[in-house]
């Protein structure tokens, strides 16, 4: 079938509903309705600066609604993706007890118990099967929460959105939970096409069994708004007839389906409304607020969101996706948006969409940012504003406007988004709450920065502009890196381009333009896009001495260790004299750092193995269990293809390494073929007949045992 009219701003819609609504439920998930209306009220905005927490959290919601989609371009964007593939998505993205799920254990958190199974062999669905996990366990909220994306990539084609958020929803769960899950693909798919909400619950009801929980209770709320107006009043009868009392387990999916069709009933197809009522009523707020969200902004498009009170300002597109593919845990709404676009055309056989020349930053829907905020500090706060405007040419493009005033000596107006994790304070945070932000930076020393500015016709000065990064120093304070200045004067514009300075091996938190200008200037510049590309030129060692006169030995900076992305038991990163230790004390873990946009280059590490089973080098990884590597043992080194955790040997060679014995160990990889070189001999090449993964980062990688690595750089081929 054809795609819908506004596929790419309804699947936008659809993606910042579900952000709005997660964001705005999140601080008071689970509270009982009474304390919810007895400390906070109705709610009808954000309330996170009232409870003292961030807006923008990482939340197993988003995480897993993004990144589980994964599995249709990891195979071949194929309608008949199956749900065992979509459980190797899981082990790949995924890293045990640190991301994406509630790790509460076997037989207590049903997405831990599903992950369990997959890692001991049981393949999808019976990993999430009741025959196997029970019925109470099994029918928990978690498939409902992840279903999202599986509809957005099926718009006006309920069949398929049920079809794929069957198999998907098997991986983790069953019985009711499939079902519920299946009517919100249902509604989300067929609200591309249809806006009436009764036609979309009747059709869901088609897609699930007529005498299951879910069908009953649906039934029910219909009947209940029929007769009674009062949303309070019904939610009692909800409670009465189908609260947690009754549907046991942590977080049962049966309730809190039920909440998210009454508020859809009850809110009269407003925004503010629907989210009100859902997130007032309490129990799973943030999850049953991000369906609804999502179902709404598909349903009525962009300018829902615009009704009632800013609630795209805040959010400024920004979300994060802890996952193992670290250089993309750092994105934002409107570059996931084009994702999913892209994967639902390719399901339709179309061209994949890719404004500006694929242009990281492109800005191509009303209303987006990407991230961009005015920089918080001393001599940039209140200088600016950023909004999306429309660009005269070319026809149909946007673009974001920086509106800027009263510039002078010590007051620069900077617009930056990040690049990687925010704060020390915020990297903090997330490491003390259930949800870790691991992540990569998504730039790198050597790379080339692209970007256009134009100055308005109408300013009365000219404009100084420059590109700026943030990045970590030494106290693991944000140092600015500049380019030189250039001035652009009313209506013209410029291209800037900037080879990114070395920063020492310490992580670029955030990018963006500055604006300069003497005695008061102001004015307007447009930013038509940014993007950067190239191979990064970069040394990871350790960069800074160390103070042994300090009682802590690892007394220094953090942030440099926190942009590797870790997967093993552990990386202790304070034992000296290692740079980066390895522990790992069952199966092979993965230290990572970069990026699906890092192609061709080299890397060259020194390493020593002790006590250890396989150790060695990855390059392009794309997971945990998706990538080449030079792996070595005491009795060969081999270069390997791993897919879904399986190793392809490519090539190989004996004998292998000496224990306690140090190396320097260079992977070259350049299109389909691999070099490998021991202490600057080669020892091996192979290409791979596959060329299945056309670009990811590093890791450094040990398997049950010890591994100690002094230097790790990357570069290009040499």
């Amino acid at each position: 079938m054809s795609l819908p009219a506004e596929y790419v701003e309804r699947v936008y819609a659809g993606v910042l509903g579900k952000l709005i609504g997660v964001y705005l439920g999140r601080p008071f998930e689970q509270w009982p309705h009474e304390v919810i209306l007895e400390q906070l009220g109705e709610i009808d905005y954000y309330v996170h600066e009232k409870l003292g927490v961030p807006l923008i959290v990482t939340d197993d919601d988003i995480s897993g609604t993004f990144t589980f989609l994964r599995a249709l371009p990891d195979y071949g964007n194929s309608r008949d993706v199956t749900a065992a593939q979509i459980g190797h998505t899981w082990l790949n993205y995924l890293i045990e007890e640190k991301t994406h799920l509630w790790w509460g254990g076997m037989g207590n958190s049903t997405e831990h118990t599903a992950y369990l199974r997959l890692k001991s062999g049981v393949e999808a669905p019976a990993s999430g099967s009741m025959e196997l996990n029970g019925k109470v366990v099994a029918e928990q909220i978690g498939s409902q929460i992840f279903i999202d994306g599986w509809a957005m990539v099926a718009p006006g084609d309920p069949d398929l959105a049920v079809e794929l958020a069957g198999r998907a929803a098997t991986v983790s769960h069953d019985g009711e939970a499939k079902y519920g899950a299946q009517v919100i693909a249902a509604m989300e798919s067929l609200a591309f096409v249809e806006s009436n909400i009764d036609k979309l619950i009747d059709s869901a009801l088609t897609y699930i069994p007529e005498n299951s929980a879910v069908a009953t209770m649906i039934r029910e709320i219909r009947e209940w708004h029929a007769q009674e107006p009062d949303w309070y009043k019904a939610r009692l009868l909800l409670h009465e007839s189908y609260g947690y009392h009754i549907y046991g387990g942590n977080c049962h999916m049966v309730p809190n389906h039920g909440l998210i069709i009454l508020s859809l009933l009850y809110g009269d197809d407003d925004f503010q409304k629907s989210l009100r009522i859902v997130n007032t009523a309490g129990w799973d707020t943030d999850c049953n607020s991000g369906n609804l969200g999502c179902l709404l902004g598909i349903k009525n498009g962009l300018a829902a969101l615009d009704v009632g009170p800013d609630w795209r300002g805040p959010v400024a597109d920004r979300m994060y996706l802890p996952a193992a593919d670290g250089g993309r845990v750092i994105t934002d709404a409107l570059a996931e948006s084009y994702h999913i676009v892209n994967i639902g055309r390719a399901l339709e056989g179309e061209e994949a969409l890719s404004p500006k020349n694929g242009a990281r930053f492109h800005f191509s829907l009303p209303g987006s940012v990407q991230g961009f905020q005015v920089e918080d500090t001393v001599e940039s706060r209140g200088t600016a504003t950023v909004t999306n405007v429309a660009l005269d040419a070319p026809e149909d493009s946007r673009g974001l406007s920086i509106d800027y005033a009263r510039l002078t000596t010590g007051r620069v107006a900077r617009v930056s988004t990040p690049t990687f994790i925010p704060s020390k304070e915020l990297g903090d945070y997330f490491s003390q709450r259930g949800y870790k932000l691991l992540a990569s930076p998504t730039i790198y020393s050597g790379q080339i920065i692209r970007a256009r500015v134009t100055a308005a016709a109408g300013n009365e000065e000219t404009a100084n502009v420059r590109l700026y990064v943030r990045h970590y120093d030494e106290q693991d304070e944000l140092a600015l890196l500049g380019d030189n200045v250039t001035e652009i004067s009313a209506g013209t514009g410029v291209d800037l381009e900037w080879k990114l300075p070395d920063t020492g091996g310490y992580p670029i938190a955030s990018i963006g333009v500055e604006i300069s200008g003497e005695g008061g200037t102001s004015g307007t510049v447009v930013l038509d896009y940014l993007d950067w590309h190239g191979t990064p030129e970069i040394v990871l060692d350790r960069p800074y001495e160390r103070d042994f006169s300090r009682r802590t030995r690892g007394a220094g900076p953090v942030m440099w260790q926190h942009a590797w992305v870790d997967g093993t038991d552990s990386n202790n990163k304070q034992i000296w004299p290692d740079t980066y230790r390895l522990l790992q004390n069952h199966g092979r873990g993965l230290l990572m750092q970069g990026t699906r946009e890092w192609i061709d280059y080299q890397v060259t590490t020194r390493m020593t193995p002790h006590m250890l089973r396989t150790g060695g080098i990855g390059v392009r990884v794309q997971g945990m269990r998706s990538y080449y590597a030079l792996l070595c043992d005491t009795d060969r080194f081999s270069l390997v293809r791993t897919h879904e955790g399986q190793d392809t040997v490519l090539a190989e060679t004996g004998p292998g390494w000496v224990l306690g014995q140090e190396y320097e160990f260079i992977v070259k990889v350049e299109g389909d073929h691999l070099t490998a070189l021991v202490d600057g001999q080669v020892i091996l090449e192979a290409t791979d007949p596959e060329a299945r993964f056309a670009g990811g980062g590093i890791a450094l990688i040990a398997e049950e045992g010890r591994l100690g690595c002094d230097h790790v750089a990357v570069g290009p081929i040499n």
